[in-house]
């Protein structure tokens, strides 16, 4: 009767626990995916459960970042992905058509077609296009300050192919505030940037209702050294200050409001710290829902959703051992895909050598098989969220969440996203500081960089030439004939009268959307539509950040402070110049940081800088030294050009240059006059400088 009593006992407390498991996950999945019914199955032999979905989640949307040298080639290299598995578009534009310039322009001199696919007018987006069903495609367009042009192309080439607006899907990045931060692809200052952005969020939710018309990025915040923290924070206030002006503007009835609020999509960066990235998403989703219900007033809980997609990690990727980032990649893709509640909507991964340059198509494939094989030979879509009721997952969402919301309310009661500007770039140039200082002491390990050095030869890295996609330079001047052809040949006539209205809705605060895509169906220009816009928006200089950044005090900068101090002729001055379009500025801004700390005197003006106005700079400031800052592959052509500028205005400075520039170029530089090339390799920012003060020791005693 004991014994009976007993096992009585023990099969209730089973029971028991089966109830109260049932009813949590039953709670869970009503929040989350309330379409689902929870499988539950007892294992009495050693008391445990196990459980799964009955049918498994469908997978994220698999793309991978891509486009290059044309239109025509770029729509080869997306037909081709498709038929690999790739599941969605993602389109990487040239610097050019993102800063809105024309390929025949001085200022895109090296830069066509280097970094994306130059789009300058209607008859490129039909060739990117062809042969793409768009009413079944699901295509991301990494464009900002030229989104509304960008998505008036894709309008106006869907509409020639017999597809409504209504039925095109997909997502324009369209996020400013994180250009003046960290990616440098702005053209207008906030204010018109920020109407750009509410013409083109009211117009879609009108027009294109499947369109996401802006993706906040926080990936982009963490390529620029943000913490977790900071990367949800200045996300959140973005979407804050977008969502507010388009209530303030009145386009839209309070009812279209909560549709608003439901097209609203992120794009967020994952690191290697993938425990912590998986709390991160979490924190995210949390506190995105408390905005939506109690800033915004949204009652459907579809409205409420964290949408978002991931690139994984770049920053991180190293030159040295670059076989080792397929593994950051793999780990990176867990973060953001292990977790149901928190999953990413769609993921694209870079490829495992993009430090070294541009990745050619088999390296892309091998980043999408990576998802692939996350997708249909895991059991991740098998089960529901494997991380629910964790005390350790949940304790640092909280933690996250609190420490976000504190930093998110600080934002806000400086103004918003858009007052702050200046104060958050000098928060990231601090952050990506003290990242750059661990990493460089040791505190932060890299394997490979700092740490487990010794390696064999890499079989991926014995042919350097042949390791990275090169871009044909001949592909610059087809462009400049090629689009001469296309304003020849287009009615001229209607393309001035589009011209004009596009310049009267920009003056008279009408939508800009409807003259954009009016000037698309006429055959007018990406630079056309951008200098009309800057005609009456005029540009902006984003800050730099660097004078925010509180100094460095370890010992062996305080050494360099002394030789500078004591080095003949005074301390060295040291002009960073970022020239061409390249807007990445985070390398030049802590060599910035680094140089300053060193006690050499620093003139930094910012990106998109011309040969001649570096070249003029160096003689104004009468510096002994330029260190030239370039990762879009315009290394050969600008360099030399800046160096010829310096020495025909009579500047003998010595040029150092810095980027992805791949070690075959470095002969070709060194013979055209640069002193020394620093890569992602060299991290060691005290040793930099030791070599820099060297140089121009040597220099000033004419060796």
């Amino acid at each position: 009767m004991a014994k009976f009593t007993k096992i009585r006992k023990r099969f209730a407390r089973l029971n028991k626990i089966r109830r109260n498991l049932s009813t949590r996950i039953s709670h869970s999945f009503s929040r989350v995916a309330p379409h689902h019914k929870v499988e539950v199955l007892i294992m009495t032999e050693d008391n445990s459960f196990q459980f799964r979905l009955p049918k498994p989640d469908k997978p994220w949307v698999l793309r991978t970042y891509s486009g290059h040298s044309s239109a025509k080639a770029s729509n080869l290299l997306y037909r081709t992905n498709l038929t690999k598995g790739q599941t969605g578009l993602s389109i990487a534009f040239d610097l050019p058509t993102q800063i809105g310039l024309d390929p025949d322009s001085s200022q895109a001199k090296g830069e066509v077609g280097k970094v994306g696919v130059p789009v300058a007018h209607l008859g490129h987006m039909s060739e990117l296009l062809d042969q793409i069903p768009l009413e079944d495609m699901n295509t991301s367009m990494t464009i900002n300050a030229t989104a509304p042009w960008l998505l008036a192309l894709y309008i106006a080439n869907a509409t020639n192919h017999g597809v409504a607006p209504k039925d095109l899907a997909g997502t324009t990045q369209n996020d400013i505030i994180k250009e003046y931060l960290s990616r440098g692809t702005f053209i207008f200052p906030p204010e018109h940037s920020r109407r750009l952005i509410v013409d083109m969020i009211t117009y879609t939710v009108r027009n294109v209702p499947r369109w996401n018309p802006i993706n906040i990025c926080s990936y982009h915040l963490q390529e620029a050294g943000a913490t977790v923290v900071q990367e949800i924070a200045f996300s959140l206030a973005n979407a804050i200050a977008i969502l507010d002006a388009v209530a303030e503007s009145k386009q839209l009835t309070s009812d279209e409001f909560p549709a608003v609020v439901g097209r609203m999509s992120f794009f967020v960066n994952s690191g290697i710290r993938f425990i912590e990235e998986i709390a991160k998403m979490r924190a995210f989703s949390k506190l995105w829902e408390e905005i939506c219900l109690d800033r915004y007033g949204v009652s459907d809980p579809k409205l409420r959703r964290f949408r978002y997609g991931v690139q994984v990690n770049s920053l991180g990727l190293t030159e040295q051992q670059p076989e080792n980032n397929m593994t950051r990649i793999v780990l990176e893709a867990l973060g953001v895909t292990l977790s149901r509640d928190a999953r990413a909507r769609a993921l694209q991964l870079p490829a495992w050598n993009e430090a070294l340059g541009l990745p050619r198509p088999w390296d892309q494939q091998w980043s999408l098989r990576i998802q692939q094989i996350l997708a249909y030979e895991t059991d991740l879509l098998d089960y529901p969220d494997i991380f629910e009721g964790s005390v350790v997952v949940e304790g640092l969402t909280n933690s996250i969440a609190k420490d976000a919301k504190r930093e998110l309310d600080e934002i806000l009661a400086l103004g918003g996203a858009f007052d702050a500007i200046d104060e958050l770039k000098g928060r990231l140039v601090q952050s990506q500081a003290d990242r750059t200082r661990k990493i460089e002491a040791g505190n932060q390990i890299v394997v490979g960089v700092n740490k487990f050095r010794e390696t064999e030869k890499s079989p991926l890295t014995a042919n350097e030439e042949a390791s990275h996609l090169v871009v044909d330079s001949a592909i610059e001047e087809k462009m400049r004939t090629e689009i001469a052809n296309w304003r020849q040949n287009r009615d001229n006539q209607a393309v001035q009268q589009a011209l004009l209205d596009l310049a009267q809705a920009a003056k008279s605060g009408t939508n800009i959307m409807e003259p954009s895509i009016a000037l698309a169906i006429a055959g007018g220009t990406t630079g056309e539509w951008a200098d009309t816009l800057r005609e009456i928006f005029g540009e902006f200089r984003a800050p730099t950040g660097i004078s925010k950044v509180s100094g460095s005090k370890g010992d062996k900068m305080a050494t360099l402070r002394v030789a500078a101090a004591s080095l003949q002729g005074g301390p060295p001055r040291i002009l960073i110049a970022k020239p061409g379009l390249d807007g990445h500025s985070n390398g030049a801004e802590q060599i910035a940081v680094a140089a300053r700390d060193a006690g050499f005197e620093v003139i930094y003006q910012g990106i998109r800088l011309s040969p001649l106005e570096i070249a003029q700079g160096a003689i104004d400031e009468d510096v002994d030294v330029v260190g030239i800052s370039i990762l879009s592959g315009s290394h050969l052509e600008l360099i030399p050009e800046i160096i010829s500028q310096m020495r025909h205005l009579g500047s003998e400075a010595l040029v150092i240059a810095g980027g992805i520039i791949p070690e075959v170029d470095h002969q070709y530089l060194h013979n055209a006059g640069v002193g020394a090339i620093y890569t992602p390799k060299n991290f060691e920012m005290t040793q930099i400088m030791e070599d820099i003060m060297m140089l121009v020791d040597k220099h000033r005693h004419g060796q």
